[in-house]
Parts: C-alpha cells; structure tokens; sequence
C-alpha cells in the first residue's frame, strides 16, 4: 500500500453494517474514510426493496434487530437524529407447537418464565444474571478473543455458553422451554449438537429481556442509511455502483478494509498477500445457505395461538427434536421435509410498510449452500401446520435460492448468510488469525467483515473492532468505546 501521498487515510470494500462502523469508527477520529459498493443502494444485506409490488416493502436478508439495538458500538451513535426509530412488538419472539401452548420470548424475564411452567426458575436462575451483567458480557463476548475486562462474569456465562444445546437443553422439562431454546440455536446456522450453539441462546435471551427484538421503521434500510447519513456527517464519501475487481482502481489510502469475505478479498488483491496467507483464506469455511420467501398477504397470518399474532418474530419448527434434525440434515447436504423456519411478520406492527391494509411476510429456511431446491412448499406447509387457512392468504411471493442471494450479494457465497461458517474452529480464529484477525499479512490491508469476530449480524462489532486495530496499526491511536451513550 502507498504511505505517501495518499488521497485518503483509509478506504472500505463494501457498505454493509460492519464497512459503515468501520467508516464511522474512523472518521469520528478525523480520518479521511471512502466507502465503495458495487451495488446502486448502501446496506449490504440490510436493505429493503418493493421487489413484488410498488408499495410494499420487503427486507432482503436483515428482518429482526436484537444486535443492532444491543450492540456496544451502535448504541453510541446518534442514529435516531438520522431517521432510525425502532419498533417494539408486545412479544419478541413466539415459538408454536402442536397441540400445546407456545413458548414466548418476552421482553419480561418473569413473563417468559411463566410459560414455562414447571421450568420457571430454572430458566430465571439462568437468564438473571445475563441481563444483570448484559453490558460487560456484551462488550468482553462481542469480539476478538482476549482478555476480558470482566472475566468472573463472562466466566459463568462462558461455560454454559460453550455447550451443545442438545445437551442444554436437557436441563429443562418442558417442550416449551426444550423448543425456545432450539430456535434460538438454530440462528447458529449449525446441528444443535455443535459446540457453542447454547452461546447463541443465551445471547438471544439476555438481548430479549434487556434491550428487545425490534423492527425498524420503515424497513431495515432504515438502519444502513442512517449509519451512512452520520458516516457523511463526519465528512465520510460514499461511492455505489462501483465494482472494485483490483486495488489499482482505488485511489491511494493509508489502509483498504474489505467488508468482503476472504474469497472477495483474494479476487481483488491476492497479489498482495504471501502464498501461505492466501492458502489459509482459500480453506476458509462457507456456512449453509438459506431460501427465503416474501409474501404479500390479505390478512394476517392465521395463527392458532393468539401470541404468535403478537410477535415480531415466528420460530415456526415444532419440537426440540424437529429441529435439531432439521438442521441435521441440512448439515449433511440434504432437504427437511419439515424445516426450521424463521418467520417475521413487520407489518403487524410497522404500517409504512404497505400502502393499505395487506400485510407483507419475510420467512426463510436453512439448506445446504449453493442449493437450488425450491423449498416454498414445504415452508408453506410448515406455515400452515401452526395457521391453517395460512394458503388461502397469499396474495403474491416472491422466491430466492442459494444462487439469487448470492447473485444479489457476492459475499453471500452458496447463499450463505453469515459471513461463514460460525463454528468453533472458526468462532475467533475467522478468517484466519486468531489475534487482530482483522489485520493482514499485506502492508494496510484489513478485513472488518462478518468473516471476523464476533461474526453474522446487525450489530457492526466487526467493523468496530476492525477500524480499532486500524488505528493502532497505522495510526498509534488506542481506541476504545466511548463511556457513554449518544443516542
């Protein structure tokens, strides 16, 4: 990278949450900061579009926010002051089952409990103490490995955290609590038997109970712009519809951050890494893919149980059992006749986005990556199982494979989502180093993608956490989060 002359101090590969925080992160320290996306709009996959009809909006990838809204770096920042308003449904998520109440995920500890039955104070003794300590574990667990600066804190959760949640979950009684808890993990994106799927649970849980499950306004675009309408307040330039193939294109820049994963980055400048590195990105884990379809419905979902009408969010899966072989199956390349799906349901409680009163539905399903099955019948049919008449509603929807989502984004290779694979041989050590896995071998390059720590979500901690060892690394500033929040 050139040291002298630079038009720029720093430049960012990619506009999604994690390229805008590391843009933002560096320009709240002066710096002169580029961003550069191929597509025509910011956002990455926090975009909304009206790709069925004019009026109706439709998230791409991002749905739900417990992340965004808790995360340690996007709390600072004053996004409502640029369009950002959340939205909070009475429940945050609902998870039916077959003839038997749901189980709920509340904003309400003592709520959540309550439907739990004979697990009450198995699931309080648990979940008290996460939402006591929610701001330090979030700040120690949302990043690269290193020394907590809580460590009897994170210790105590770090251990549960750690386990399968096929063996969490036989802590538990009910098939209430037994099925909240797999499709929590099941975010994971992994069987339920793998290492540190119980993590994803847990931090699931502590965000419900402290901060919630919100939708935004407007759709989840309205997250990307606001961040790129403070990014450009702090004199940050945006440059979309520009495909970067090779560096040479760029202008001259102190530090190139990709928000890519590595296959991207090695497109675009493997001339630049040593052999042995780029070997180490090339065996860089993908994770499994996703087939989503958007709706366009007459009437709210029909759903037997009056709660799940109250949620933002529907785990529509069945038991524990159900969706750990779900995900099972995924895992060994093959199709769930009955698959876990995730379901949210914004326009319940967001009326911008639809132009009457018909409501939009987002629901998607875990496949293997690069599957190009249509899986729109069973997702249906699993919709149907819990709301029957659910059929008779659909108006219009619209389908995306493995391969649409990653002709929409190529990051999301083989239609995977999350930056990928998320398990604990690549949990930290993502894509490669396990110590500042945002910086390079190559003079001024970095990553700040969901490909590094802590990985997939809205909550732009890559690119907090990547723009920080940028400015140790070629600026001698030591940064840290602010000690208060903006807004």
């Amino acid at each position: 990278m050139t040291k002298n002359s630079t038009s720029y101090d720093a430049i960012i590969i990619g506009s999604g949450p994690n390229g805008l925080s590391a843009g933002i992160r560096l320009a709240q320290f002066g710096l002169r900061v580029k961003i550069f996306e191929a597509h025509q709009q910011i956002g990455g996959g926090t975009r909304t579009d009206e790709q069925i009809l004019p009026g109706y909006k439709h998230d791409i990838c991002s749905a739900i926010h417990p992340m965004a809204v808790s995360s340690p770096f996007l709390q600072t920042l004053p996004l409502k002051q640029f369009g950002l308003n959340w939205i909070h449904p009475e429940i945050c998520a609902a998870h039916p089952l077959d003839g038997q109440p749901p189980a709920i995920l509340s904003h309400d500890e003592a709520e959540t409990a309550f439907y739990l039955k004979e697990d009450e104070k198995k699931y309080l003794s648990i979940v008290e103490p996460i939402i006591k300590n929610w701001s330090h574990l979030t700040n120690d667990f949302l990043g690269p490995l290193s020394f907590p600066n809580h460590p009897m804190k994170l210790a105590r959760f770090g251990l549960r955290a750690l386990l399968p949640s096929s063996v969490f979950q036989k802590s538990f009684k009910t098939p209430q609590a037994k099925a909240l808890i797999a499709g929590m993990a099941a975010h994971s994106v992994l069987p339920l038997n793998s290492l540190t799927t119980t993590a994803i649970s847990l931090v699931f849980f502590g965000a419900a109970h402290t901060n919630g499950w919100p939708v935004a306004k407007g759709g989840s675009h309205s997250v990307t712009k606001a961040m790129q309408a403070y990014f450009q307040s702090l004199g940050g330039e945006t440059e979309t519809g520009f495909t970067v193939q090779s560096l040479k294109q760029l202008p001259s820049s102190r530090a190139v951050l990709f928000d890519t994963t590595p296959a991207q980055a090695l497109k675009i400048a493997a001339d630049e890494f040593p052999r042995s590195y780029q070997r180490k990105l090339s065996r860089f884990k993908q994770g499994a893919g996703v087939f989503k379809v958007d709706y366009i419905l007459s009437d709210p979902v029909p759903w037997k149980d009056e709660e799940c009408k109250k949620a933002g969010t529907v785990h529509v899966g069945g038991t524990f059992e159900e969706i750990a072989d779900s995900e099972s199956l995924m895992d060994q390349n093959r199709h769930a006749e009955k698959p876990f799906v995730l379901v949210a349901q914004q326009s319940l409680f967001d009326d911008t986005r639809t132009p009457d009163d018909k409501h939009v539905l987002w629901a998607y399903c875990h496949v293997p990556n690069g599957s190009e099955k249509d899986m729109t019948d069973e997702i249906e049919n699993q919709i149907e199982r819990f709301a029957p008449g659910f059929k008779d509603i659909i108006e219009y929807k619209s389908v995306m494979n493995t391969r649409d989502f990653e002709i929409y984004n190529s990051n999301y290779i083989g239609g995977d989502i999350t930056g990928g694979r998320q398990d604990i041989s690549q949990l930290f050590s993502r894509p490669v180093h396990l110590f500042d896995p945002y910086s390079t071998p190559a003079d001024g390059i970095y990553f700040c993608s969901s490909s590094t720590p802590p990985g997939g979500g809205v909550h732009g901690m890559c690119g907090y956490h990547a723009a920080n060892s940028v400015l140790k690394n070629e600026f001698d500033i030591k940064a840290s989060l602010p000690p208060t929040k903006s807004g």
